[in-house]
């Protein structure tokens, strides 16, 4: 085993932690836009489980800056998950800084990770319910 393979967290799941304020509200968004619902919950927080990952929504008096991407749904054909999106009142962010322009909300995103056998991707982002920004990309071979 190498030093790598015998990291602490070398063997655990990742999951995302999500703020929300009002956590009544942060369930409609995700039930209503995103088509989500919990598959447990405790008090203070809701769990959703996507493609094999989890991902949570605490009750907290903090909020995100929505300034970057706190987590990211990949798909397999974006403008399609962003036509039903919208279709379910999402509202996707138009960004223009160096390096990074969306176009119709979708930037072309010049590489991406070798290991995973794309050369770019297709990116598209919006905010939540609680200002958390999302992002749907997808890998272009």
């Amino acid at each position: 085993m190498n030093e790598r393979e015998e990291g602490l967290a070398a063997g655990a799941r990742v999951a995302a932690r999500l703020p929300a304020r009002d956590l009544g509200r942060a369930r409609r968004f995700y039930a209503e836009r995103l088509g989500l619902e919990p598959v447990d919950e405790r008090p203070g927080g809701l769990l959703y489980r996507c493609g094999g990952a989890e991902f949570a929504l605490y009750r907290s008096t903090g909020a995100s800056p929505g300034t970057f991407t706190q987590m990211a749904f990949e798909v397999d054909d974006i403008e399609r998950v962003m036509a039903e999106l919208r279709r379910r009142g999402v509202v996707f962010e138009e960004v223009d800084t160096p390096g990074l322009r969306t176009t119709g909300g979708v930037a072309e995103v010049d590489g991406n990770y070798p290991t995973k056998g794309y050369r770019a991707e297709r990116a598209a982002w919006f905010h939540d319910s609680e200002g958390n920004l999302l992002g749907v990309g997808e890998p272009v071979a």
